[in-house]
């Protein structure tokens, strides 16, 4: 069976289309692994051991066959803040955690639970990373060291540019600035029988270029000539270290955006094409494996990531093969080519990291979210500015606490009427919906309104639930009603039921 299923996928053209594809992910991965790497505060070559870990053991594994795995942007302002707090020695033990959290989520089968996360608190998220990513990358193409935190980045950053312009950061100023012109350019101008061709490759090989001949003095990366040499492994004292609670909320969050990215854009991925549907426990289970060996050897985290992912489905890729070759095609040229890289500059992928995060603010999703409600656009804008003021674990909190609170004002909605009768001295006081505590204060006002010396019917019947607060309520105010004259018809055994959930209007 396996025999004539590798005959079917040569004689079919599927190894041809994955070939290509790999190769496209390939350009559009390699210097987006170092370029989060920098961003991360970390070394080149552990973004590349984690694009390498992501294709060729992640690929495999995948339960998405078309999604591409690797570092994302989405985690580099995570993984600053931890190696500037920590030190780079704490980063390993913690994406090992984060990955045996994954791999437990995947084997409880809780992947498909991930997806319950709202879509505003996910784009906020991605925004408010986008805007940090920008921030401190700005210092990165001065040739200039970024701060720990957003804000400080943006404050600093106009003393930051005045330095640079009396200084040789001009040149790498200009160098960050000419990339973005040619991806820009390249995304509005190219031709349709290049729309292959990778805007971030295609900036990369023109500006390196231009720097190597005219011997522009520029900060250029470092990559060692030996992968071997950027792999630190964990010692037990740094594995002692996870006893802190700080790292421990480290892990579960690392474990938790990680998880939440992937699965959304897994989902993304299944939209493009008409193929397997993604697995989503898998898929969990293997971002957990692959992030446990990326904690092993001290590379950065991984999580699914849509831009390589979407390259690798608009490329025609068939199969995971295509994932696994593109894994193959950075280690033959991290370990072949080392020197070749060791010639782009620095400021040259932070200028496509700055691309790429004014990309992910997207403001046009205020008016698209507030489709589904204005609630819904003040927790995109919410989660947004509370992830660039405080930090991006704050950040996501505060999104989902706004999502809830504003769940629950949507469930709790009551429609509370008083209607008096033509006949003097009766009326019926109607319950729509659900009264909850949240509904008190306003159900005690037009229970007040009630006059005295008044037969009242409560009609219940289109009261789907009542919490504890709502029926105390009533029950007082029936008490107090005889004082002034008030007379209550009210089927509290059909009150009751609602409470307790055994009838539903």
């Amino acid at each position: 069976m396996k025999d004539r299923s590798m005959k079917a996928y040569f004689s079919q053209g599927l190894f041809g289309r994955d070939l290509l594809g790999s190769i496209v992910v390939f350009l559009v991965a390699l210097p987006l692994c170092m370029g989060i790497a920098i961003a991360s505060g970390m070394p080149p070559a552990t973004g590349l051991i984690t694009g390498i870990i992501g294709g060729l053991l992640v690929g495999f594994l995948a339960g998405s066959p078309l999604q591409v795995s690797g570092p994302a942007a989405g985690l580099a302002v995570l993984v600053f803040e931890l190696v500037q707090r920590y030190g780079v020695a704490a980063l390993g033990p913690v994406v090992l955690l984060a990955g045996l959290i994954q791999v437990a989520a995947g084997l409880c089968r809780v992947g498909i639970w991930f997806r319950m996360t709202s879509p505003a608190v996910v784009s906020g998220m991605l925004s408010g990373i986008g805007i940090l990513i920008v921030a401190s990358q700005a210092h990165v193409m001065l040739d200039a060291k970024p701060l720990a935190r957003g804000l400080e980045n943006f404050a600093a950053f106009p003393g930051a540019v005045a330095q640079a312009v009396q200084g040789p950061g001009l040149s790498a100023l200009c160098v960050g600035l000419a990339t973005i012109a040619i991806m820009v350019g390249w995304e509005k101008l190219r031709p349709g029988k290049l729309r292959f061709v990778p805007g971030a490759l295609l900036a990369v090989v023109a500006v390196t270029a231009t720097v190597q001949v005219f011997g522009i003095p520029v900060l250029l990366v470092d990559v060692p000539h030996s992968l071997a040499s950027a792999i630190t492994l964990p010692t037990m004292g740094s594995l002692r270290g996870l006893l802190d609670e700080n790292l421990l909320v480290a892990a579960v969050t690392f474990a938790f955006i990680a998880s939440a990215e992937t699965l959304l854009s897994a989902a993304a991925v299944d939209r493009m094409h008409d193929g397997e549907r993604t697995k989503y426990d898998r898929e969990l289970a293997a971002q957990g494996v692959g992030n446990m060996l990326c904690g092993l050897l001290g590379a950065l985290p991984m999580t699914g990531v849509i831009v390589r992912s979407a390259a690798n489905v608009q490329a025609g890729s068939a199969t995971r093969a295509a994932a696994i070759l593109h894994g193959a095609w950075l280690l033959v040229f991290a370990m072949l080519l080392p020197w070749l890289l060791n010639m782009t500059p620095v400021s040259c992928l932070a200028g496509i990291l700055v691309f790429t995060g004014i990309k992910m603010v997207k403001i046009r999703q205020v008016k698209e979210l507030a489709a589904y409600g204005k609630g819904t656009a003040v927790v995109y804008v919410a989660t947004t500015v509370a992830i660039v003021a405080t930090d991006l674990l704050e950040g996501v909190i505060i999104g989902f606490g706004l999502s809830l609170l504003r769940l629950a004002l949507l469930s709790s909605r009551l429609n509370a009427h008083l209607h008096e009768h033509d006949e003097p001295g009766h009326a019926t006081f109607a319950l729509k919906g659900s009264a909850t505590f949240l509904q008190v204060p306003a159900m005690a006002r037009k229970l007040e309104a009630v006059p005295s010396n008044t037969k009242v019917t409560v009609n219940i019947d289109e009261l789907r639930h009542v919490d504890h607060a709502s029926l105390e309520l009533l029950r007082e105010w029936e008490r107090n009603a005889l004082s002034r004259g008030i007379e209550v018809v009210l089927d509290w055994k059909q009150l009751d039921e609602r409470v307790e959930g055994r009838k539903v209007a």
